[in-house]
């Protein structure tokens, strides 16, 4: 089997969501030995913001694209083709400012290409890749999941509606959630971790 890990975090080793992320892989590796494991951070290699240039070249049959069209896509076709070869994703998403890491939107938004990734067909669009499971790892300062912010959570509404936009429809979201609040910090990660079967 194999995992893609997607670090989103700009905490490094203090991230919550990172360390829940590793957990859950290290749950799928011991219940499927010899998996890989390939890891994009865009923490710290992050992907381009969407400009013109991607945007002509996203739509520029690739028999005619100029070289620099061809420079502009080169990180939009690495990571669709890394996201096609896994069998398993798992997302670390920060929580931050009520929504997903600049990181991670910019990723998404590379990832998401007409005849690539989803199709427009007569009964509306069709997510392409298809046949995933999805992890996604999200810790947050509060308490988000219920209560009197949950209307607040933009992150995990945005990553189901856009992944199943794209084809990935079994979603499991695990959170790490009140860290830094005292009465829930001690736990947060281990309950995070616990409310994952995989």
């Amino acid at each position: 089997m194999q995992i893609l890990q997607i670090i989103a975090s700009a905490q490094g080793a203090n991230s919550y969501s990172t360390r829940l992320s590793q957990g859950i892989i290290d749950k799928l590796r011991a219940a499927h030995p010899g998996s890989t494991v390939v890891v994009r951070n865009l923490a710290t290699h992050p992907l381009p913001y969407l400009e013109e240039a991607h945007l002509q070249a996203y739509f520029t049959p690739a028999e005619g694209r100029s070289p620099a069209q061809q420079q502009a896509v080169r990180h939009s076709d690495e990571i669709i083709a890394e996201l096609l070869a896994a069998d398993v994703l798992v997302i670390g998403s920060p929580f931050y400012n009520f929504t997903i890491a600049a990181s991670l939107k910019s990723w998404l938004d590379h990832l998401t290409r007409a005849n690539l990734t989803f199709r427009y067909t007569e009964a509306g669009p069709e997510g392409l890749v298809t046949g995933k499971k999805v992890y996604v790892a999200i810790a947050s300062g509060g308490v988000y999941s219920q209560g009197p912010a949950q209307a607040s959570d933009f992150a995990a509404p945005y990553l189901r509606q856009i992944l199943g936009f794209l084809g990935m429809t079994d979603v499991t979201i695990a959170r790490a959630e009140g860290v830094k609040l005292p009465e829930f910090q001690p736990t947060a990660l281990q309950k995070g971790l616990a409310s994952v079967a995989v």
